[in-house]
């Protein structure tokens, strides 16, 4: 009975990482609040902030998109990143 107590919850441990890495979803949308402090010289605001950092594992995604790149790509977006305390990413 342990072994299989141990299976199950393994398997629940399992499918609850795979739930939360499914619910990363790569959304620009999502940063839409950073939009006026890339855009002008206003401070990035707090919400800006949390949602850059949940949305970086998709930032070389949005990078490599010509239509952001502008945006993200810019020295403005670069200090909302340092601002936010997000390493700009590196991608190749």
């Amino acid at each position: 009975m342990a072994k299989g107590s141990s299976f199950v919850a393994i398997y629940l441990v399992l499918f609850g990482a795979l739930m939360v890495t499914e619910a990363q979803t790569c959304n620009i949308f999502e940063l839409s609040s950073c939009y006026s402090a890339i855009t002008s010289s206003q401070p990035p605001s707090s919400t800006c902030c949390t949602e850059l950092k949940e949305q970086q594992p998709c930032l070389c995604q949005y990078l490599n998109n010509p239509l952001v790149k502008p945006y993200l790509g810019s020295p403005r977006a670069q200090g909302v990143f340092q601002t936010c305390g997000v390493p700009f990413p590196n991608c190749n």
